[in-house]
């Protein structure tokens, strides 16, 4: 959006030509640029009715022209009126990002910064477009929370006696176990059978047949 010397940040569109040769917007060609002290604002509707003739109410155009969004800023001009601060170009901002922007931009230049003034009845003055351009994003002051109480720790409950382990039964057998013995090498080499010698032996073995230790007395056979 390069000010030129008719005030225009872009090239003239169809419709101000025809607007021209009709004498409607005779008068916003002329236009110099205006200063920024003056009643320069126009309504969200009237922007809507540039927009519409500027891009066809796109608000996020981008024709590879190097003119973006609804209202068709140039970079250039889209800088210059501090539309930087919202996004990098027009067509990334929001509608009324752009229009907070162009509002700024008819201050500097008035309504012939637009091809499109005079079909949107766009004029030198009017009230201020109620837009919100920060989009009610602030970041809001974080609420101190309360400290969480500490949960109450319930006492330690004692922990439950383990039994006493009882110290394996010796037995009286005529064979001594030795470390790596089972029963069936055992009645394997006294010709019998595993069954036979654990049922002769359960209560110095206990109640797992594979349990035997070394030293225990077994009798066999």
């Amino acid at each position: 959006m390069l000010f030129s010397g008719k005030g225009r940040h872009r090239r003239p569109s169809k419709a101000t030509r025809i607007a021209t040769l009709t004498g409607v917007a005779g008068a916003a060609v002329a236009l110099p640029l205006v200063s920024a002290t003056g009643a320069q604002a126009a309504s969200v509707d009237t922007w809507e009715k540039v927009a519409q003739c500027e891009s066809s109410g796109n608000w996020q155009a981008n024709t590879g022209n190097g003119y973006y969004g609804g209202l068709q800023f140039n970079n250039s001009s889209w800088a210059a009126a501090g539309g930087t601060k919202y996004a990098p170009r027009a067509d990334l901002a929001t509608k009324d990002q752009q229009i907070a922007t162009a509002e700024k931009l008819l201050k500097m230049q008035g309504p012939g910064a637009w091809a499109c003034a005079g079909a949107g009845g766009l004029t030198s003055g009017g009230p201020a477009a109620e837009v919100n351009p920060d989009g009610g994003n602030k970041a809001q002051p974080q609420q101190e929370s309360a400290p969480k109480q500490a949960a109450p720790q319930k006492p330690a409950q004692p922990k439950p006696a383990q039994p006493q382990q009882q110290a394996p039964k010796k037995g009286h057998g005529n064979y001594t176990v030795k470390p790596g013995d089972t029963l069936g090498e055992i009645a394997e080499a006294h010709d019998t059978t595993w069954r036979q010698i654990y049922a002769d032996n359960k209560s110095t073995i206990g109640g797992d047949a594979d349990l035997i230790l070394p030293g225990q007395k077994l009798q066999v056979g």
